[in-house]
């Protein structure tokens, strides 16, 4: 009986000391000094984007920053039609450099030289070749698309509605604009 009666009051102090007398539940907002961080969709200002210094609370500033993050979903899409294009540029210049390698003459005139030559065309990787300006220029575009993406992550994950309608109606405006050069460049 005295060893339950310590069990209970060991927990019970365990149990104070881990809540130091605050309310832990994530059930209201969270008040930041700046602004606030509500944790359902709304339409309240106040929400901290990206930096703690930019923390759009008037009425103003939430058309402000709606406009730009409408903005920089168009930029999204616009930066997703030229990698397109360029990715359709870059796969024609590898198969041109490629048959250019194949076409060379080569340097023995004797017949030894076409079973040699169908060898390598048949041996062939099925991948493009590397080419440092295509690949290094893929991977910086690729890079700042990523970017892009996880700046507009962070927006939506204010769970702030006006932002993420902005967002959405400009990815929307975007691909209108910039789409049809994407799939275009798909197809040739």
């Amino acid at each position: 009986m005295l060893l339950a009666l310590c069990v209970v009051a060991g927990l019970s102090i365990t149990a104070r000391a881990h809540s130091n007398g605050m309310d832990m539940s994530m059930d209201g907002s969270m008040d930041l000094s700046e602004g606030q961080m509500l944790p359902w969709l709304h339409f309240t200002p106040g929400d901290i984007l990206w930096f703690y210094g930019w923390v759009p609370s008037s009425t103003g500033a939430m058309v402000g920053t709606c406009i730009g993050l409408f903005l920089l979903a168009l930029v999204d899409r616009w930066i997703a039609a030229c990698r397109a294009v360029m990715e359709a540029h870059w796969s024609k210049r590898a198969q041109i450099a490629q048959a250019d390698r194949l076409n060379l003459p080569s340097s023995k005139k004797s017949s030894a030289a076409f079973p040699g030559r169908v060898r390598d065309a048949v041996t062939m990787r099925s991948g493009p070749p590397f080419i440092l300006s295509h690949d290094v220029t893929r991977g910086i575009i690729h890079a700042v698309q990523s970017a892009l993406h996880f700046a507009i992550m962070l927006v939506v994950m204010t769970f702030q509605a006006s932002f993420i309608i902005s967002i959405v109606v400009g990815l929307g405006v975007g691909e209108t604009l910039f789409g049809r050069f994407a799939s275009h460049a798909g197809h040739h």
